[in-house]
């Protein structure tokens, strides 16, 4: 088992409960791929870098979990088509 930190951008037009909700489908699909999540940090509303979807904020999320070294490109699959996640990276941690 590998430890990885998951890094979703979020629309700031959602909502708090379609938020709330859109984290924890993400943690749903680490589990079901077999990972286990350990941590959920919530940053908040920040501005952007650049402009994406003509938004200039957006909610960050930083899930770490543990998982097998295939879950995290099944993950970013799902990630990429999921409504509301305008970006996202997956990274493994060194032990």
């Amino acid at each position: 088992m590998n430890k990885y930190e998951l890094c979703v951008v979020v629309s700031a037009k959602l909502e708090d409960d379609a938020r709330a909700e859109l984290v924890d489908r993400v943690k749903d699909l680490i589990a079901r791929f077999e990972g286990t999540v350990t941590d959920v940090d919530d940053w908040g509303k920040k501005r952007l870098a650049y402009e994406i979807e003509k938004m200039h904020e957006a909610f960050y999320y930083f899930i770490h979990f543990e998982s097998e070294p295939e879950a995290p490109a099944q993950i970013e699959g799902r990630l990429r088509i999921m409504d509301g996640v305008l970006r996202y990276l997956c990274v493994r941690q060194d032990a």
